[in-house]
């Protein structure tokens, strides 16, 4: 394996590739989403016998509200300040659901209520329906910790006990946690591992067009917190995401398959990838399509295991991706592309540029196409294939600082899955290894920094 270890600074030719500044030919055509169009009609959710007292539970309540707005042609459904207890919530087309400063959307513990037809539905949910939004300054919380299993040695004694005292299953030689058996609540599978494979997503719209979330803060969420499947004109904007950072699977916002799409001024804090694009596994994600026109600008990630990540599925593409102006605070890895067997496919046109990172534990720039999905508790999703092979390809990333990574930029596949990628004018402080590279040709160099502690000091000493 080739090597490129502490050096000042690299600088090769882009051969063929086009020089900094020169992108926004890839984008001038870019359509601006467009927003949902809304009727100005309002309701409020004590209207239809909501209760904010945290204890009543309020799933008929918002039913009966969306039924009202839809015969009426759609509106808004204000959720004033207060603690709204519910199961499910299924969003119609023209309808906006708003919640005030103060309004906790909190979703009940009792799995039972989002069990349908032998599947969990999602907190909030909306399937082939148009101009749908969710705003405001409150709060939407899954209540995740009575649906995700624990590792031990993510956890300290003290929370550890905590998840004991509400009863559950402790499995793997005392390794893991399950909310299977617990005290109060009771289970909705026969093993602790079936139940495990229930868990489902906070905020999820299928097949929608024109779709808005803004102002509100997604929160503890039992697997993903906001997931765009198939859709198309989204705009996610000024919206917070947290979780803990050892919640399995607690992804941030997952973009799937979705198009003409924007992601700004959000700040995400999770247990899984920040913002990430899936583009689906095999055949199945070439039908559902690419992720297509998608601009990810000025949002802020702390914790997450990727700031920016395509991957680990799409086999449906990704096309004409710009991601720029975002700072990553705290992330395992910055910009992650990862996939394997089964799972790739192409990138076309991904631009990213103008990136801060600080206090990243691993690589701030990582390429893996040997990577195999595990579910928590469970060996590696090994692929049975060769086909639907990942090429991560014409990926260009441009001015990009970095302070305080284990690794600048390493490679884990083979120059048949990364090959002409290009990264320019940036500079990276890591404490491990500048770049690890099995092949040339997987990444070009021009006016790349690399310094670590000991190229400072020699710096500083004059030499």
């Amino acid at each position: 394996m080739k090597k490129y270890g502490i050096t000042l600074l690299v600088s090769c030719l882009l051969c063929g590739g086009v020089q900094a500044g020169d992108y926004a030919h890839l984008y001038q055509n870019l359509p601006e989403p467009q927003a949902p169009q809304i009727p100005v009609t309002r309701v409020s959710l004590p209207d239809f016998g909501g209760c904010a007292d945290g204890i009543g539970l309020n799933t008929d309540a918002f039913r009966k509200a969306i039924s009202a707005l839809e015969k009426q042609g759609g509106g808004h459904l204000d959720v004033p300040a207060g603690i709204w207890l519910t199961g499910p919530i299924g969003l119609k087309s023209r309808i906006d659901l708003h919640l005030d400063r103060g309004a906790i959307i909190l979703f009940t513990p009792e799995k039972e209520a989002f069990l349908k037809d032998g599947k969990m539905v999602p907190g909030i949910t909306a399937s082939k329906r148009e101009d749908v939004s969710i705003t405001g300054e409150g709060v939407i919380d899954g209540n995740g910790e009575w649906w995700r299993a624990v590792k031990r040695g993510k956890v300290s004694d003290t929370e550890w006990k905590d998840y004991l005292r509400m009863g559950g299953t402790v499995a793997e030689e005392g390794s893991l946690w399950y909310p299977f058996d617990l005290t109060h609540f009771p289970n909705v599978a026969p093993s602790y591992r079936e139940q495990e494979r229930l868990r489902t997503h906070l905020v999820r719209f299928t097949d929608c067009k024109r779709v808005l979330v803004q102002g509100v803060t997604l929160q503890n969420s039992p697997k993903f917190h906001l997931v765009p499947q198939r859709c198309q004109q989204v705009i996610i904007d000024g919206v917070t995401v947290r979780c803990p950072w050892n919640a399995q699977n607690g992804d941030g916002i997952d973009l799937m398959n979705s198009q003409d799409v924007l992601v700004t001024r959000c700040t995400v804090d999770v247990g899984d990838d920040g913002i990430c694009l899936k583009g689906g596994a095999g055949e199945a994600g070439v039908k559902a399509g690419p992720c297509a026109r998608i601009l990810i600008c000025d949002n802020t990630v702390f914790h997450a295991h990727g700031g920016f990540v395509i991957g680990s599925e799409f086999s449906g593409g990704m096309e004409d991706i710009l991601v720029q102006r975002n700072v990553f605070s705290g992330t395992d890895t910055g910009l992650r592309f990862k996939s394997g067997p089964g799972r790739g496919g192409r990138t076309k046109n991904v631009v990213v540029s103008d990136i801060v990172m600080s206090d990243i534990r691993d690589e701030a720039v990582v390429f893996e196409t040997v990577y195999q999905n595990a579910s928590v508790g469970e060996a590696p999703d090994v692929a049975r294939t060769q086909a639907f092979q990942p090429a991560f390809t014409g990926i260009r990333m441009s001015r990009i600082t970095c302070r305080d990574a284990r690794v600048a930029v390493a490679v884990r596949g083979t120059l048949a899955t990364v090959f002409d990628n290009y990264l320019e004018d940036s500079t990276f402080f890591y404490s491990e290894q500048g770049a690890l590279l099995p092949e040339e040709g997987m990444i070009r160099f021009s006016d790349v920094t690399l310094r670590t502690y000991e190229t400072v000091k020699e710096s500083q000493n004059g030499n």
